[in-house]
């Protein structure tokens, strides 16, 4: 494990404490395309755990948010029927950008500029403990999943591959 290192606020750890969610600090080295198997690495965590935040958009480019397991892919097109879409795609980074608020990289679906509708991988919610994007490029939160549900009202879906 390395040693915890306190990372200055962002809107998510803001967004967290507003609403007296006790959350530990992880920071690692952010590593360009690195993903969530470097960080998980550099933890000494299983990527499993490490969920990542994904900024997708549907057919008429409305923004949304889904919550999958960082060693798992979304199938869109069964994210998409299960949310009533014609088609989901990920947005461009800087189109993701603009609607989170956060860099690619450093995205958490906590504290974004711009209210989405939030999608989580249903087993996420049955872990005992999660990994996420604290906001900022090298720094993940842990929390208990199921405050994904009770702060953004994530919607459970099953779209892993």
């Amino acid at each position: 494990m390395s040693k915890a290192r306190h990372v200055s606020e962002t809107p998510a750890t803001q967004f967290l404490r507003r609403h007296g969610v006790a959350f530990t600090e992880h920071a690692y080295d952010y590593v360009e395309h690195g993903g969530t198997s470097e960080s998980a690495r550099q933890l000494g965590e299983d990527e499993h755990a490490v969920v990542k935040t994904l900024i997708m958009e549907d057919e008429a480019a409305r923004p949304l948010v889904i919550l999958m397991h960082g060693d798992k892919e979304v199938s869109t097109k069964n994210l998409a029927r299960q949310i009533g879409a014609k088609k989901v795609a990920p947005c461009k980074p800087e189109v993701a950008q603009r609607h989170s608020g956060y860099q690619v990289g450093g995205t958490s679906p906590f504290g974004t500029r711009k209210a989405m509708p939030v999608y989580v991988e249903g087993s996420v919610l049955d872990m005992p403990r999660i990994l996420i994007n604290g906001g900022r490029r090298g720094y993940l939160v842990g929390i208990d999943p199921k405050e994904l549900v009770r702060l953004l009202k994530a919607v459970p879906v099953a779209a892993a591959l």
